[in-house]
């Protein structure tokens, strides 16, 4: 039975099309992870259709009740990240729709609570469709994959795994086939090259000719002839190469890139000591540590279960709190699970220039290492996805 289809769908920001999808359905029973690059329209879809979002043009048929669990949640409260998270999961469930959009779901739950979330969608009734970027998370529950690229949706059977192994063997054949044209390709150039030189020679008195034998009736209509011979050879050969079909070289993205300032100077050098700190919410006591010294070129992971009190850790050092001792020498930046250092009715350029002693050449050379090119500096961070803001 067809919960939900969509026909037409056309979504546009600027004068570029974030989403052109033909048609689309969604079935009872239907397990569908969805997923795509950052910016690639994810969060758009399952807006539009939750009809949270009208598109630009389409429509949306729904014969199903739908509930939205979304990506970007209030976090105007003094609760963790992941007890946020979990109390919006919490609600959605309990309305029992027959359709659940669920963006990101995981986002900032531990481990118990990814396991619980996991065994609530593995009971649910209805059909769900997740974006995630936890590629366990998927496979572990869905039976179909959408991706979204370039504005249009391609559908694969099977899990996250599958889906993956499906996408190497189309890169292959793409790449086989890239290839195949290119050879092809440079072989008629050179064929119709070559033809072109025989009959610009054509008109030529021969070398092993004398000049009166060259004057003989017939030789002139002779060499005439056979230059627009060589002259329809060539025209048959650039027919051919314009009717060669066309394979575009797979788009890839360039890798991020990032350097730290002073890396070499200061490994090995404690930057960091903790000494006898508390973490108390009003007169709960999350944690307390002993003497904790950290060195330059250290990666250290903070774990533990959701409202144990990891983000008021890192607050504490942010803060410089009684008993953290911070190195002169370094630099603390810091990433807010959040995303609350944004100003969101700014563009990217803006946010990065009001913390920024830089000049703007500069800042716009770091942000291109970061895929931000162009006039994509220009666009506000309101009207950009999630991952893009990360």
């Amino acid at each position: 039975m067809i919960l939900l289809e969509a026909n037409k769908l056309m979504v546009t920001i600027r004068d570029r099309f974030l989403l052109d999808i033909n048609h689309l359905q969604i079935q009872e029973k239907d397990r569908i992870g969805l997923v795509g690059r950052n910016g690639s329209g994810k969060t758009t879809l399952l807006n539009v259709l939750a009809e949270a979002q009208n598109p630009s043009k389409g429509n949306v048929i729904s014969h199903a009740t739908c509930v939205l669990l979304p990506q970007l949640k209030s976090t105007n409260t003094v609760k963790s990240g992941g007890e946020i998270t979990q109390g919006y999961i919490n609600k959605a469930i309990a309305k029992k729709s027959d359709i659940l959009f669920a963006d990101e779901p995981t986002t900032n739950l531990d481990t118990k609570n990814i396991e619980k979330l996991e065994n609530h969608l593995k009971r649910w009734q209805g059909a769900f469709v997740l974006v995630s970027h936890d590629r366990v998370f998927l496979d572990s529950l869905c039976t179909t994959i959408w991706e979204l690229d370039d504005g249009n949706l391609k559908i694969y059977q099977g899990n996250y795994s599958n889906y993956v192994e499906q996408k190497e063997l189309e890169q292959k054949q793409h790449e086989t086939a890239y290839e195949q044209y290119q050879y092809k390709k440079k072989q008629l150039e050179r064929a119709l090259e070559l033809k072109e030189q025989k009959a610009q020679r054509a008109t030529k008195k021969p070398k092993n000719i004398s000049a009166s034998e060259a004057n003989i009736k017939g030789a002139k209509p002779y060499f005439a002839n056979k230059q627009k011979k060589l002259r329809q050879a060539a025209k048959a050969i650039e027919t051919r190469l314009e009717k060669l079909e066309k394979v575009d070289k797979i788009k890839e993205l360039p890798p991020v890139k990032m350097d730290l300032p002073n890396e070499d100077i200061i490994k090995g050098r404690i930057i960091l000591r903790i000494n006898e700190v508390a973490g108390k919410v009003e007169n709960r006591l999350l944690w307390k540590t002993g003497n904790i010294d950290i060195r330059a070129g250290d990666k250290i992971a903070i774990i533990g279960r959701n409202g144990t009190g990891k983000t008021t850790f890192l607050r504490k050092i942010l803060n410089k709190n009684n008993g953290i001792a911070i190195s002169p020498a370094i630099k603390i930046g810091y990433f807010s699970q959040n995303l609350d250092m944004l100003d969101v009715n700014k563009t990217i350029l803006e946010n990065v220039s009001s913390t920024s002693i830089q000049n703007e050449t500069l800042m716009r050379t770091v942000l291109a290492r970061l895929r931000f090119f162009r006039d994509d500096v220009y666009n506000k961070v309101d009207v950009i996805s999630s991952g893009v803001r990360v």
